[in-house]
């Protein structure tokens, strides 16, 4: 007789209950063998990149950042996954003499630092960004794609003023890339990198580092322009060495606009004849989010001067004086589709799925029924569908929608069964960051939770047999040995009596009849979100580790909830986002016995780092407080922050225009009240929240005799980043809590 798995493990059940016995005590064996999270744990773990499918769907390329603690860096290296055998059926793992075990990652490009990996249209190549010789550069990779072995790689870009951000335009011709060059250097090709090579060698080997400003967002976020701007250049890819970039983009301005990361802001039309990318063209763009999509061909005469050029180079959004981003072109090439929001100097109204046709110009919302952000999103293969990634209540569900009907999300249903007819096909898990589709309708996406990092998952859009299938197991061997607690959310009645959420970790080896000391995490944004996913930055689980319950809120003005709830905290930065803090904290308490409220803690960065200064002037609940990078002044903030469009929508206006507003949430000036032992923590790098922020509260606190101590980075940003200040930042913050929280 065949028995099913289900029916043999009952038969065994009925019949043996020792081995219950045993396997129970083997399994809480294994659990105790298991210990917490530490900060050497989170650097062992490989941090995985986004899925860049090859052309005939066989293979997976991405990038793997493995972090060498001891020499203080991160190496990223171009790792590659089997896709075509990834199938399974009845349980049964296919295999293949060429592929090898399903889900077998390999390192193919070790020898050195390689990232952003880009495949040739015919799968036989494969572009890379790398600064093997000291400045970022494209390289290329030859591929046997039967062997799925790299053959031999060879520089391709040799530019001064560095390279990155690569794509193969879709007939091979050609790589578009991202170099920030001088915008006075505008001309013919040779003529350009002559002046840019000059300008770049003139500018290192001068004694005198001074700059001369002649307006604003001279800095921006971590680094001074230096009078550059971000410009597109085409390359032909059998040019030979000698082979000149065009520059596409000429102008004083930055094509494409500044981004921290996700989808790019520039695309090749299928034809290979044209690109579309974003662009801000006003005359402040530091009070403007007024980012446009342009259009140009790419086969722009060598004699055309900077001036054609522009001319030739069309505004597909001009009537739009919000933020227009991410072009991308269906695969038939009739549409261009993009991302737009639609209040001028508001970062975060929400971004709709916009849908432009090439032949009439009509422009179609595709999202107007969505109450969210549309994150990345991909074409079908057929040019009739979308699938897009939106934030949710702490989580990221993918959905689709055709493009010849209005979206409707009311019926979905999750990835296990995405052959059902639904708009929404992943409901579940953690924050899904990248995408990508095949020819054959295979979906590529990363998948993160608050107990582990990202990894890269597959799954066959409308058929019954293929449920998600992890293609990427990377972290395992470092995870499996860790214990961690999963994220617990749960719902209280906040300001203005809505429902606000909130979530729960729980230290490793809980127990409930302990009591525990809190650490009480508040989000940056302000317009952001705590949800299942990881972060290196500000880990829950590393917070938890050690011995604490940590809670963190989505206040008014959080992400995933509407737009209508993140409008409310415009004007309003100590108002309902402290009420909801905090009635958050008081169900928690009320709720969880094993919870210590004369041991709690409360943390915050950017946003955060704000309301921690405001709940020192507010509140003496806490024991302690960490201030990271926050406002403590309204009014000198707005005058050395760099993207001044944020301060200006958040307190509606100017200091000079609407100074009660500014006075009315600005935390210095409820200094009298301050008594809560504070840790400062500052990075001088730092220019959308000055480091004088941080020095002024630090020099307030240390003459009114409140304890405090003052964490300065002189090499860092808004964020930490270099694994050994991360390993301070960590040591420091909890030293902190401890000292105040464990007495």
């Amino acid at each position: 007789m065949i028995y099913t798995f289900p029916f043999f493990w009952s038969h065994i059940m009925r019949h043996n209950s020792l081995l219950l016995i045993l396997l129970s005590l083997l399994a809480s064996a294994s659990a105790q063998t298991k210990h917490p999270f530490t900060f050497e744990d989170m650097m062992a773990l490989k941090r995985v990149g986004e899925p860049i499918v090859s052309p005939d769907g066989k293979w997976v390329a991405f990038s793997v950042v493995d972090v060498e603690l001891s020499a203080n860096k991160k190496t990223p290296h171009i790792w590659i996954v089997p896709l075509a055998e990834n199938q399974t059926h009845s349980g049964v793992p296919h295999r293949s003499p060429v592929l090898g075990r399903i889900g077998e990652e390999r390192e193919i490009v070790s020898d050195q630092d390689s990232d952003r990996p880009r495949w040739a249209p015919d799968g036989k190549r494969f572009a890379f960004v790398s600064s093997k010789e000291g400045r970022s550069q494209i390289w290329m990779a030859d591929f046997d794609n039967e062997a799925g072995n790299v053959t031999a790689v060879h520089k391709l870009t040799s530019i001064a003023t560095e390279a990155d951000g690569e794509l193969w335009s879709p007939d091979g011709r050609n790589i578009l890339f991202k170099s920030d060059v001088y915008p006075e250097c505008d001309g013919a090709p040779e003529a350009e990198a002559s002046c840019n090579a000059k300008s770049h060698e003139d500018h290192e080997k001068s004694k005198v580092k001074a700059l001369i400003f002649d307006h604003l967002l001279y800095r921006h976020w971590n680094a001074y322009r230096e009078g550059k701007r971000t410009h597109l250049f085409v390359v032909p890819v059998d040019g030979g060495a000698g082979a000149l970039a065009r520059d596409l983009t000429p102008g004083d301005y930055d094509a494409p606009v500044f981004s921290l990361g996700g989808q790019d802001d520039y695309a090749f039309s299928p034809d290979g004849q044209e690109i579309c990318y974003t662009s801000n063209h006003d005359p402040e763009p530091a009070i403007s989010t007024n980012n446009d999509l342009f259009t140009v061909s790419v086969n722009v005469p060598a004699g055309d001067s900077p001036a054609q050029v522009i001319a030739k180079t069309r505004n597909i959004t001009s009537e739009n004086k919000a933020s227009d981003s991410t072009p991308l072109y269906s695969p038939d090439g009739k549409y261009i589709a993009y991302r737009a929001q639609q209040r001028p100097g508001d970062e975060s109204d929400r971004f709709r799925l916009m849908l432009y046709d090439r032949k009439t110009g009509e422009k179609r919302n595709l999202t107007e029924n969505l109450d969210a952000w549309v994150g990345t999103f991909v074409w079908s293969s057929d040019s009739r569908q979308v699938y897009f990634v939106r934030e949710h209540q702490g989580q990221a569900p993918i959905d689709r929608f055709s493009i010849d009907r209005p979206y409707n999300r009311q019926a979905y249903v999750d990835v296990e069964n995405p052959n059902l007819n639904s708009d929404e096909i992943n409901a579940t898990g953690g924050y899904d960051d990248d995408l990508a589709l095949t020819h054959d309708d295979v979906l590529l996406f990363t998948r993160m939770t608050v107990e582990g990092p990202v990894e890269i998952f597959a799954t066959r859009i409308g058929t019954s047999q293929l449920v998600p299938h992890q293609l990427t197991h990377l972290n395992e061997p470092v995870l499996s040995q860790i214990s961690m607690s999963p994220l617990e959310p749960f719902w209280f009645t906040g300001a203005n009596g809505d429902k606000v959420e909130g979530f729960l970790v729980k230290p490793p080896n809980f127990d409930p009849n302990k009591k525990y000391p809190v650490k009480f995490l508040i989000h940056g944004g302000p317009e952001g979100a705590w949800g299942d996913d990881w972060s290196y930055r500000w880990n829950p689980e590393l917070f938890a580790a050690d011995g604490y319950v940590v809670i963190m809120i989505n206040f008014h003005g959080s992400t995933g909830y509407g737009q209508k709830f993140i409008d409310a905290i415009n004007g309003d930065w100590g108002g309902a986002p402290f009420e909801d803090l905090m009635k958050g904290l008081d169900y928690a308490e009320q709720h969880h016995p094993f919870i210590d409220k004369d041991r709690e803690c409360a943390l915050g960065a950017s946003y955060g780092g704000y309301m921690a200064n405001w709940i020192l002037g507010h509140t003496n609940r806490f024991k302690c407080i960490v201030s990271h990078d926050g406002t403590f002044n309204t009014t000198s903030a707005w005058g050395t922050t760099e993207e001044l469009w944020f301060n200006e929508w958040e307190f509606q206006g100017t200091p000079y225009t609407n100074r009660a507003m500014y006075d009315k949430w600005s935390p210095h000036l409820s200094v009298t009240n301050f008594k809560t032992p504070t840790l400062v923590v500052h990075g001088q790098l730092d220019y959308r929240l000055d480091v004088s922020e941080g020095f002024q509260l630090f020099t307030t606190l240390q003459r009114l005799g409140v304890p405090s101590k003052m964490l300065y980075f002189p090499d860092e940003g808004h964020w930490v980043l270099k694994p050994q200040n991360s390993q301070l930042w960590y040591k420091t913050v909890n030293d902190w809590v401890d000292q105040w929280t464990r007495k």
